[in-house]
């Protein structure tokens, strides 16, 4: 086994890289995120629209539709407008017909309507980036990460559901890699993941993981060279849509929160990070603040703090920070946080040789 692939599917890139353990290489791509292609193509398509495929990311893909259901009819599959909303009625609202899946494959035998498939995970797409790497487009492993809220039980809101996931999972076995999930073994409430792991199926590979992109990305920062030989560490991941930090002392989580990256300011976040470290926030208090929650199970003080490491896209929000912060960028690369977070728990959870993310 050698050959890995890793997706980071992001609001506003989509990370790509490329592992091959026995050649020690790899190679690494930074392009647009599929909601951000997705709502390309469906802006340059005419007319009526049959929609088909499963849940991906939402955002403009949902805005370029219901643009659309304005201006001409838009039918799409029950699996695909899980992407919109969970609620069906929902869609219906916004003008947008739900049929079957079989249906809309139905509908496309039929003239009249331009055909759209909705997926985070495009093989065509990837086939063309990997041949830009020089490589073979096959491989042992393919892990994906992207951020899933899950679907709730009625009455339970979608955040407080995503970490309750969280919660049960790391009371049990705190680290990252703990939420990594073998494409056949999703829970079934993880919509998203369950459609991404489908989809990377589909690609020429022997093995499927999939993983949220928060802890992937908490795992990865981890792993900067940096943070080697510290114990107590806080780690932060600004990303273009949401920002996680967490506190770890010997790659144990003690607690982590998550925000709109949007919503946060300068102050807060500093805040935040002492707060984190002395293990004050509370769930109910991050989402009172609009946040999308935190979870606290230890805390070793801020002043124990031996390391602050700061990764992703939209890190120049902390270019006046006061606090000691390190900006950080494991296999030499910021953009690539969340592939490392991911190919290191797919190496932990197959129990491989250590990898060096220098």
């Amino acid at each position: 086994m050698s050959r890995f692939l890793l997706l980071d599917i992001g609001a506003g890139t989509m990370d790509v890289l490329y592992y091959d353990s026995e050649a020690d290489l790899h190679y690494k791509a930074v392009v647009r995120s599929p909601v951000r292609t997705v709502a390309e193509k469906i802006d340059a398509l005419p007319g009526n629209l049959v929609v088909t495929g499963g849940e991906m990311g939402g955002g403009p893909v949902t805005d370029a539709l219901r643009d659309r259901a304005r201006q001409a009819e838009v039918i799409m599959s029950a699996s695909s407008a899980a992407t919109l909303h969970h609620n069906p009625d929902v869609v219906r609202s916004w003008n947008i017909g739900i049929v079957s899946d079989a249906e809309a494959d139905n509908l496309l035998q039929q003239t009249g309507y331009s055909s759209l498939i909705t997926t985070d995970v495009d093989t065509g797409r990837i086939e063309q980036i990997i041949s830009g790497f020089g490589v073979e487009f096959a491989f042992d492993v393919v892990g994906v990460c992207a951020q899933d809220h899950g679907v709730p039980p009625e009455g339970v809101s979608h955040l407080d559901y995503r970490h309750r996931l969280f919660r049960d999972k790391l009371d049990k076995a705190p680290h990252p890699h703990t939420v990594l999930f073998s494409g056949r073994q999703v829970p079934p409430t993880m919509n998203r993941l369950t459609s991404i792991a489908r989809s990377a199926e589909l690609l020429p590979t022997s093995e499927v993981f999939v993983m949220d992109s928060g802890m992937a990305a908490i795992l990865g920062a981890s792993l900067d060279v940096l943070a080697s030989r510290r114990e107590r560490i806080l780690v932060l991941d600004i990303a273009t849509s949401h920002t996680v930090g967490a506190a770890l002392e010997k790659g144990e989580i003690f607690g982590f929160f998550e925000y709109h990256t949007r919503d946060i300011s300068l102050n807060r976040l500093e805040s935040l990070l002492r707060e984190l470290a002395d293990g004050k926030l509370t769930h109910d208090q991050i989402l009172a603040e609009g946040g999308h929650g935190g979870y606290i199970r230890n805390a070793f003080g801020f002043h124990s703090t031996e390391a602050i490491i700061a990764t992703g896209p939209q890190r120049r929000l902390l270019n006046d920070a006061s606090l000691p912060i390190t900006l950080g960028a494991p296999f030499g690369d910021n953009m690539m946080t969340g592939t490392v977070g991911l190919l290191e728990a797919i190496r932990m959870h197959k129990q491989l040789a250590p990898i060096t993310y220098v």
